[in-house]
């Protein structure tokens, strides 16, 4: 691309983000570094679902280089290329339509970028202001959480652009979901780190390993999921609780869980036999009621711990939403707005677990002091002397 192209796609990017900066500053929120936190948080969720989109539309080689569109800031310009490519291949992955949905993602991924560059540059400047003055170095303003931030949206565009050159290669597409579901966790943790927590009862403590086996639970799930998308495994069962007829159907697990292979192909190159897609669908499948399992106890748990009664009561609402649009996808034949539903409702889980962490290992502990009278005193787990 020309030095002119960059900049004119890199000005979509800063477009993007000054709307969302525009949203902070009428804000009625005195803290304004809080209320950015959060509208990126919002943003980085939507780019999530609106990368589901991208992919699930099959979108993603909707413009086959990276980052403009043949070398172009934007499909207007790119038009002539775009009608040629669909011209030749009248149903494959460019069309004006394609191309449109994939540069949208891409400027609202750089245009959260450059919101995450706007936390790491006051976290930083709020930080060296205050060097001379250690006791107002707030921890709730340290550089290094929207530093680790800016390194993971690096890394993400990296293999974005790695998504488009390698053709959909799948390791490389759910590498790119995975590190983009990092990046929410890490905005929900530092999201969560802003806030002013209730306090919560003592028992809390005793969902601190619980509420981290969730996650990585979840985790699993997700990656497993986004294996069947990349995959297009989505439909390789279409019946349920049944497979094919069958609890346990034929299934190929060695060529549909090898990693290192170019979409529909085997690693020697051959055709991805039905049976591979059918033994990455199951597994997703079948391990969705371990997690389900799981996190509905811990929700149940939640619920009978004071302060974390309303985290528990969104873990239960989404669950079942996430499984009911899970069998809506078989059942109707994979709509793709419930595929796109089903992706949010995990990156929502995603950010509820986050939450659930976060609060159980460092939201204030609730106790009564006697002698205090009738009120209580706060007590930070971090800082036990109030």
């Amino acid at each position: 691309m020309t030095a002119a192209a960059l900049a004119q796609l890199g000005s979509m990017g800063i477009l993007v983000a000054i709307l969302a900066f525009c949203v902070v500053w009428v804000s009625s929120d005195t803290n304004k570094y809080r209320k950015l936190v959060w509208v990126t948080l919002f943003l980085t969720f939507d780019l999530i679902m609106f990368g589901a989109f991208t992919r699930l539309t099959d979108s993603g080689l909707g413009c086959p280089d990276w980052p403009g569109c043949y070398g172009h800031s934007n499909p207007l310009l790119a038009h002539a290329h775009i009608s040629a490519a669909q011209e030749a291949m009248p149903f494959g992955p460019v069309s004006v339509k394609k191309a449109w949905i994939e540069m949208i993602h891409r400027y609202f991924a750089m245009g959260v970028g450059v919101m995450i560059m706007a936390l790491m540059a006051i976290s930083w400047l709020r930080w060296l202001k205050s060097k001379h003055r250690p006791a107002q170095r707030l921890a709730k303003f340290s550089p290094w959480y929207p530093t680790l931030l800016f390194l993971c949206v690096c890394l993400q565009g990296a293999f974005g652009a790695w998504t488009v050159t390698q053709k959909l290669q799948p390791v490389i597409v759910t590498t790119h979901l995975m590190l983009g579901l990092a990046l929410l966790a890490l905005m929900a943790w530092l999201g969560a780190h802003q806030n002013d927590h209730a306090p919560v009862a003592a028992s809390a403590a005793n969902l601190v390993k619980p509420a981290l086996i969730g996650l990585v639970l979840l985790v699993i799930q997700i990656a497993l999921g986004g294996w069947v998308s990349t995959n297009y495994a989505a439909l390789a069962c279409t019946d349920f609780p049944l497979c094919h007829g069958a609890l346990v159907p034929q299934m190929d697990f060695a060529n549909g869980f090898t990693l290192w292979r170019h979409l529909g192909m085997t690693a020697d190159g051959e055709f991805l036999s039905f049976q591979a897609l059918t033994a990455i669908h199951w597994t997703h499948r079948s391990f969705a009621f371990v997690v389900i399992t799981f996190i509905v106890w811990l929700a149940w748990k939640a619920l009978r711990t004071e302060g974390l009664q309303k985290t528990g009561r969104w873990l239960l609402i989404v669950i079942g939403l996430q499984l009911l649009t899970g069998l809506s996808t078989i059942y109707f034949n994979w709509p793709l707005a419930i595929a796109v539903l089903h992706n949010g409702g995990a990156s929502a889980l995603l950010v509820l677990l986050v939450m659930l962490n976060y609060k159980a290992r460092l939201a204030p502990n609730l106790h009564a002091v006697s002698g205090a009278g009738s009120h209580p005193v706060i007590v930070d787990r971090l800082n036990p002397h109030p």
